[in-house]
């Protein structure tokens, strides 16, 4: 008889991956595993203002404060026990001997991506995506970049290529968890931002630290604790995903301009705003054709100044939605980046861009579901389509009641198929429509607010031209 294999702590092989893929590690898994035990003080010191605070570890695997009260979240129970503030809990507690809660829960991620890996070799299997081991050793050499003062640079594409991904949206939250665990977090913040857009994985903000960006709110939640465990992640536009609202240096003019270079920078670049600095940081405001034309019609000798107006200003993690108001009364908005710096101009052209290509995706979507509908309902009696999509009769009284899945259940069956006398590859076909739609359920379920890949936009599309051919 085979011996049962134990991982940590005696529990199930599938504990181990479960630590290592999108779950945050809890106070709790350092209990189970007796790396914490039940009553143990932790301390957390703000050298800066030279106050000590005490906390013991509970049953449950939660800190106790000295003053009664509990929290699950390290960074939570920074936060109570400081009367505020923003604090990366898990470095900041600590045990007698000085070993941080960090410091135990990379002990337990190394423990768990050994024993993924030893059973990897057992039923090791190709895959063209990192494994949860594999993602763990690359976060974990990312940490240690930090720690020596080289923190790691990358496009988004390329790190959500680790997690199997080509967009954002229910991946964000699985993403944002394992880099917590290894202390980091992404700068800018890699939702906020374009696909192509680089970022850097940088040890997760702590009270008063040098040149740390002001941490975006999904940053905050993760060092507060106070979402850790939300069930939906963020799927709006945010104005940093726009490509004209983060660049590497803005064009711009100095307070001191003259009228004929703001004009000459305008049309060589085609743009209709400029913003007036005297350095990055330093905003003094922006001229536009209109204020141009507006200082000009009251006195044709008005100085460059008489041209400069008041702009609106707005973060790069700011929600795209919330600034339509500010664009139909000014037409531009300045973008501060994650340092606050001003690094781009977003019109209301850009937002037109951006929605125009969404709803692009969901009339191509519209197009498929009317097609495969018609298609369907001139071919087959509803009793043959009830009979493979709902035989209990309790959800399908018309073909307007067809889903993507029942199409596909009617169109896999080889006497329907046969029935529908398309010269077409069952299976093949089959197999695309399945693809589309996944595509379909991320678009309309509001998965991603990144753009469609072009590969996915080319599926959609030619499924319709293939179904306007066929379903004639």
């Amino acid at each position: 008889m085979t011996k049962p294999h134990h991982s940590l702590g005696g529990e199930e092989p599938s504990r181990a991956s479960y630590l290592l893929d999108g779950r945050r590690v809890q106070i709790s898994d350092l209990l189970r595993h007796g790396l914490l035990k039940e009553g143990e003080t932790l301390t957390f010191t703000r050298p800066q203002i030279g106050v000590s605070y005490k906390a013991t570890v509970t049953a449950k695997g939660w800190l106790r404060l000295e003053n009664g009260e509990e929290a699950r979240s390290p960074s939570r129970a920074a936060y109570i026990a400081a009367g505020g503030g923003a604090f990366a809990g898990w470095h900041a507690w600590v045990l007698s001997d000085g070993r941080s809660l960090s410091r135990l829960r990379q002990q337990l991620l190394d423990m768990s991506a050994s024993e993924v890996n030893a059973r990897g070799r057992e039923h090791s299997t190709p895959s063209l995506f990192l494994s949860p081991a594999e993602r763990h050793d690359r976060l974990k050499a990312a940490a240690a970049r930090v720690e020596a003062g080289e923190p790691q640079s990358m496009s988004v594409q390329e790190l959500l290529s680790w997690w199997g991904a080509t967009g954002r949206g229910a991946v964000n939250d699985h993403i944002e968890a394992e880099l917590a665990n290894h202390g980091l977090v992404t700068s800018p913040g890699f939702d906020k931002v374009p696909l192509t857009a680089t970022v850097r994985l940088v040890k997760e903000a702590a009270e008063e630290e040098e040149d740390v960006d002001p941490a975006p709110e999904s940053s905050f939640r993760m060092l507060t604790g106070l979402r850790a465990d939300a069930a939906s992640p963020e799927t709006g536009l945010t104005v940093g995903t726009l490509p004209s609202a983060l660049g590497d240096a803005v064009v711009s003019v100095k307070p001191t301009a003259t009228f004929e270079e703001a004009i000459t920078l305008m049309t060589l670049y085609d743009f209709s705003q400029l913003p007036v600095l005297t350095s990055p940081h330093n905003l003094r405001g922006a001229v536009s054709w209109k204020s141009i034309a507006r200082a000009w019609h009251a006195d044709p000798y008005a100085p460059f100044s008489h041209a400069v107006v008041e702009p609106q200003v707005v973060r790069y993690d700011h929600d795209l939605i919330d600034v339509l108001p500010m664009l139909a009364e000014s037409d531009f908005v300045l973008v501060k980046d994650q340092h606050n710096k001003i690094a781009g101009i977003v019109t209301a052209a850009d937002v037109a861009q951006a929605y125009g290509d969404l709803a692009s995706h969901f009339l191509m979507i519209g197009e498929m579901d009317r097609r495969l509908r018609q298609i369907i309902a001139g071919t087959f009696t509803l009793e043959e389509v009830s009979a493979l999509c709902d035989p209990d009769g309790e959800r399908v009284t018309s073909f307007g009641d067809l889903t993507v899945g029942d199409y596909l259940r009617v169109l896999e069956h080889p006497e329907r198929w046969e029935q529908l006398g398309w010269r077409l590859h069952r299976k093949t076909f089959v197999d695309w429509l399945e693809e589309v739609r996944k595509i379909r359920n991320n678009v309309m379920h509001f998965n991603s607010s990144d753009p469609l890949p072009k590969a996915d936009v080319d599926k959609i599309r030619n499924l319709n031209k293939l179904l306007r051919d066929y379903g004639e």
